[in-house]
């Protein structure tokens, strides 16, 4: 018995792999700014204290006189610089942007809520420009000016929302304030890829550079521009964002599936239902797709 367990035999039975500390979890990168906030549970506290939260943008109300016993919801806030990323999962309420508040108040950016799971929020007032009804299970995407005033409601869910600063949207869409309640579906292969790239932006920033990440959130910027003109039927294309996009997106598929053998640039361009020309003009610099492979 007491061969059995010398130290050999020990280190033979536990893998190199079961003897080593975890890793540390990675850390931002200096200049990305990160803070967070939840609540939950009883509504006659949780829901005051995430009153107090937005304050500095909504005047958050309850979605209806007979309120929930309970309120949960929480928030995730990336900021570079002037751009900032949100990540929500939201109970049912009211956020509002009063005439009295707007008028008061130096708040001018353009925001856009991408609505990932849960019914999309409801713009009420004014005369909201929608691309037709909601679709169950497909991303959509509201368009808010803050220097007018709003009330949308939300429901439980999860939203990705990026605020902008105006002059970033009026480089491509002078017209900025025409977008006030704008909403479109994710329907559309750019659309598609928009939402692809900000829930990546989301899910990878952790392990980005300051710029890698400032360079992320600009194309997502171009992106949103360009399918927003399109609905508006203006010019604009945004070719050079949905060209770094599909990049990442490539980029990140083959990073996945590294160690699948049956990895090879015909099973990346079936995956993703890409044309081998434009992905090999993306990937000319690095000899090729299967060279970067």
């Amino acid at each position: 018995m007491s061969t059995a367990l010398n130290d050999n035999s020990l280190h033979a039975a536990i893998p190199r792999s079961g003897l080593l500390l975890p890793p540390e979890p990675p850390m931002l990168a200096p200049g990305i700014v990160h803070s967070s906030f939840s609540v939950q549970g009883d509504a006659r506290q949780s829901f005051p204290a995430w009153q107090e939260r937005t304050s500095p943008v909504y005047d958050i109300r309850p979605a209806s006189k007979q309120a929930d016993d309970t309120f949960n919801a929480s928030l995730s806030r990336y900021t570079i610089d002037n751009l900032s990323l949100f990540d929500f999962h939201t109970a049912p309420n009211l956020a509002e942007r009063s005439l009295g508040r707007v008028s008061t108040e130096s708040i001018r950016d353009i925001t856009f809520s991408v609505y990932l799971a849960g019914p999309p929020g409801q713009f009420l007032g004014g005369k909201p420009s929608l691309d037709g009804p909601h679709i169950p299970h497909v991303p959509s995407i509201l368009a808010l000016d803050m220097d007018q005033p709003c009330t949308v409601r939300s429901f439980h869910g999860r939203i990705l929302m990026l605020f902008v600063p105006r002059v970033l949207v009026e480089r491509s869409f002078p017209d900025a304030a025409s977008l006030h309640g704008r909403s479109i579906h994710a329907t559309t292969p750019l659309t598609r890829i928009l939402v692809e790239h900000l829930v990546a932006l989301r899910k990878q920033i952790v392990g980005l550079s300051k710029e890698q990440a400032r360079q992320s959130f600009l194309t997502a910027v171009e992106l949103l521009v360009a399918a927003f003109s399109r609905q508006a039927g203006l010019s604009g294309n945004g070719r050079a964002a949905v060209r770094a996009a599909v990049y990442g997106q490539v980029r990140r598929y083959v990073e996945t599936n590294l160690h699948d053998p049956d990895l090879s640039p015909e099973s990346v361009l079936a995956s993703l239902h890409l044309s081998r020309a434009s992905v090999y003009h993306m990937f000319e610099h690095e000899g090729g797709l299967a060279a970067y492979i």
